[in-house]
């Protein structure tokens, strides 16, 4: 079993935050593969099924970004799932809007979401970077994340999110590269791949 988390705040206060968009592409998933519906467990909402004859199970931690490792350790100690079958979306201020990037380990980059996970389960889970872009001042880090998407975002946020859900199978699959490689194709042919700024897509 995989076990797919995204990052975000519960509530609808925070649902169209930059900061949740890793709830935003793991929802997409579910839709996408036609998980179950959402139920309460492990201090989150989980949606279980199959991408690809893989077993997945897609959490949403409800106890707030700074402490989305309980949610996940939860998860991951009842199904006995390793880390290297945990996926984790979120939000990346060090990528530019649109870019989507897979690794495996590595720093937080100040992220309190995977801090967390990282003190709950380990570091050697994978994640999936999903580029919002950076302010430009660290001071307005907090402000810009805990902002809703602009209309003008919508369509870029949109894109990244089909690409996740489209190329799950490629996770899943453990071929962490040819997702990467995909979802550039995808947002490429958006017109979305080259993208610098906030906003709109390039001409």
């Amino acid at each position: 079993m995989f076990l797919l988390a995204g990052l975000g705040n519960p509530g609808p206060k925070y649902a169209g935050n930059r900061h949740n968009i890793g709830f935003m592409a793991v929802d997409a998933i579910v839709r996408r593969h036609r998980l179950s519906p959402w139920r309460r467990r492990f201090q989150g909402a989980v949606s279980e099924g199959e991408i690809a004859g893989e077993k997945v199970l897609a959490l949403l931690p409800e106890t707030f970004m700074n402490e989305s490792g309980r949610a996940v350790a939860e998860a991951a100690k009842f199904y006995k799932i390793p880390l290297e079958r945990i996926i984790v979306f979120h939000d990346e201020l060090d990528l530019p809007p649109a870019k989507i990037r897979v690794k495996k380990g590595g720093g937080n980059a100040g992220h309190n979401g995977l801090r967390s996970i990282t003190a709950q389960c380990g570091n050697d889970y994978w994640r999936v970077r999903l580029g919002i872009g950076h302010p430009g001042d660290k001071a307005l880090v907090h402000s810009y994340v805990l902002n809703d998407f602009g209309k003008a975002e919508r369509e870029w946020v949109d894109a990244t999110c089909t690409a996740c859900a489209d190329f799950a199978d490629l996770l899943t699959a453990g071929k962490g590269e040819e997702f990467q490689n995909r979802a550039h194709l995808f947002m490429d042919a958006q017109g979305f791949a080259d993208q610098k700024t906030l906003g709109a897509p390039r001409a």
